[in-house]
């Protein structure tokens, strides 16, 4: 049986590391080990980041649509109860544009969802 010598699986598998680790700074670019240390530490802060983007998006809408809501005299949770109780349903991602870009629109909005909610002082039905 012939002798198997893998040096050259192994210097493909170190290639893949090195150039997935391009650019880093110091060594992480240019050492195996270190290389290797850095792009799995990477690719767990990607995976992780993935899902913390969407946390992130969510809490800027959110933020954008309480601005526009005060700009009208509405707090956001007010706003959010009269869009339901209306009917409409609009996402954040959307509400959030249409403060920003269309405000007229948006206080259409803001006023539709304050139609909706029972009057101050006044028990809910």
């Amino acid at each position: 049986m012939p002798r198997v010598k893998r040096g050259t699986l192994v210097k493909k598998r170190h290639r893949k590391i090195l150039e997935a680790a391009s650019g880093y700074f110091g060594g992480k670019h240019r050492l195996f080990k270190t290389a290797n240390e850095q792009v799995m530490r990477s690719g767990a802060y990607a995976y992780r980041d993935r899902r913390n983007k969407k946390r992130e998006f969510r809490r800027l809408w959110i933020t954008r649509i309480s601005a526009g809501c005060r700009a009208e005299g509405l707090t956001y949770n007010r706003f959010i109860e009269g869009l339901r109780k209306s009917g409409i349903e609009v996402d954040r991602k959307i509400l959030a544009d249409m403060a920003i870009n269309d405000a007229a629109s948006f206080a259409q909005l803001v006023a539709q969802a304050a139609s909706a909610l029972p009057a101050a002082g006044q028990p809910a039905a």
